[in-house]
């Protein structure tokens, strides 16, 4: 950094937050944060239009606790379009900070975040509405560590970056009929979503207090979803039924604008494109978000 150019303080840096990328930060105890995101996937055979909604707080200054609920709408090329607006898998999170960043130190704020999923939404005896399904009808936890730290630029500017790592486990799910797992009408059985690794980086530019670009790149790896059980037949016969998703690779990327009011409130303008991957069906997500802290 050149001699006469001066090193923006960190206190006068505004943030939203990249589009995918989980903060490492806690939230100081009583203060609480309200983020909604509304999107639309877009893939090639329709939109799911949907919506999650962050809602946290600070239990302690280290100890941040939340709740994310989903909703969904799934409109399809070759079918009837979901019946209306349908509650999705919600989670409950709680993170815990081990280490806050100091400037000077190479040290990244470092936290770990427990996050359980229930199967709230709609996953099976869809009939002959399969777009219902909202669900995964498995409950999962995820253990992510998540990381964040501060680069100042050759300008002065600050370049925030996020590296988190996470590990997901999903249990059985029992299903009934029509399914989101592709099952027909009569089938009983069992779908076993397959576990998930996921790498998410992120970086964001603060041109000035209210402007900041953010770009976020994920890798995520899949295990192979096994459904078995039985189909029964009208005529009373019974046939077996097994099958299996094999495990996918997929890579994302997620470029985002932040406008940023004042500290305590902004807004995210992003798209997220998925593709590339094994086993990936390519889709394009534009999102949109308000950040609120209190």
């Amino acid at each position: 950094m050149a001699p006469d150019v001066v090193r923006q303080p960190l206190g006068d840096a505004w943030w939203t937050g990249p589009m995918l990328a989980n903060s490492a930060a806690t939230l100081p105890q009583g203060h609480f944060l309200l983020e909604p995101y509304l999107y639309d996937v877009t893939s090639t055979h329709g939109d799911s239009y949907g919506s999650l909604t962050y809602m946290q707080y600070g239990l302690t200054d280290r100890l941040t606790v939340g709740l994310v609920p989903t909703f969904g709408y799934n409109r399809v090329d070759n079918g009837p379009n979901s019946s209306g607006v349908g509650w999705g898998d919600s989670s409950v999170q709680a993170q815990y900070r081990l280490h806050q960043f100091q400037e000077g130190s190479w040290v990244p704020t470092m936290s770990v975040m427990l996050q359980e999923t229930f199967p709230t939404g709609k996953y099976d005896r869809l009939g002959d509405r399969p777009a219902d399904g909202f669900g995964s009808g498995a409950a999962s936890t995820t253990l992510q560590l998540n990381t964040q730290t501060y680069f100042w630029m050759p300008n002065g500017r600050i370049l925030r970056m996020r590296f988190n790592v996470g590990q997901t486990w999903s249990r059985s799910a029992t299903l009934h009929d029509v399914s989101v797992y592709g099952t027909p009408e009569g089938f009983r059985g069992h779908a076993k979503p397959g576990d998930s690794l996921l790498v998410n980086a992120a970086w964001e530019y603060n041109m000035n207090r209210h402007w900041v670009l953010a770009l976020d790149l994920t890798w995520r790896h899949t295990n192979g979803t096994p459904v078995d059980g039985v189909v029964m037949h009208g005529d009373g016969t019974v046939e077996d039924y097994h099958a299996r998703a094999g495990s996918s690779v997929t890579w994302g990327i997620a470029p985002a604008i932040e406008y940023n009011v004042s500290g305590n409130l902004g807004f995210l303008f992003g798209v997220r494109v998925l593709t590339g991957g094994f086993r990936t069906t390519t889709s394009i997500t534009p999102a949109i978000a308000l950040n609120y802290v209190h």
